[in-house]
């Protein structure tokens, strides 16, 4: 009896069935883009690095710059923590996170210091700050110095992020 690729199996019913008996082919699934937990963990990292940097800030009483380039590497890594698509998808969600952490930390720089004098908390001066005010702090308390550090962190988000 000859089987070349089907077996036939016999019952008692006069009926045959084949089964093929080569393995099956299985190709590879194609790789999963992971959105939601990078997104949150950029989140929580935006969060984070900014209330450490305000932090750090007020405590020095100074404008720790240099923490832009801490953060942008902080966010690089919890986006490859949380497995994002590498490539320029990373890089730019790294380079998009940092810029928030900039603007949030010298946000919550300026309302402090603005509203610390004023005799109102933290969190209340955050919300009365409003956006014309922070700009204008912004552009103000940031000097050549500051800047060159948030052209470096944005240059080391694009790197670490790739």
């Amino acid at each position: 009896m000859r089987w070349p690729n089907a077996l036939a199996l016999r019952t008692r019913s006069p009926v045959r069935y084949s089964l093929r008996m080569s393995a099956p082919t299985v190709s590879p699934a194609p790789p999963r883009h992971r959105v939601v937990a990078p997104v949150m963990l950029a989140i929580f990292g935006v969060v984070g690095m900014s209330a450490i940097w305000g932090l750090i800030a007020l405590i020095l009483d100074r404008q720790c710059a240099w923490m832009a380039a801490v953060a942008a590497l902080d966010i690089a890594l919890l986006l490859r923590l949380g497995r994002a698509a590498p490539g320029l998808p990373r890089a730019i969600g790294t380079l998009a996170a940092t810029t928030a952490v900039v603007m949030t930390s010298n946000w919550i720089i300026a309302a402090s210091q603005v509203g610390g004098p004023m005799g109102f908390r933290t969190l209340d001066a955050l919300q009365r700050l409003g956006t014309d005010h922070a700009q204008t702090l912004f552009c103000l308390a940031n000097q050549p110095v500051e800047w060159a550090w948030y052209a470096l962190a944005a240059i080391i988000a694009l790197w670490a992020g790739r």
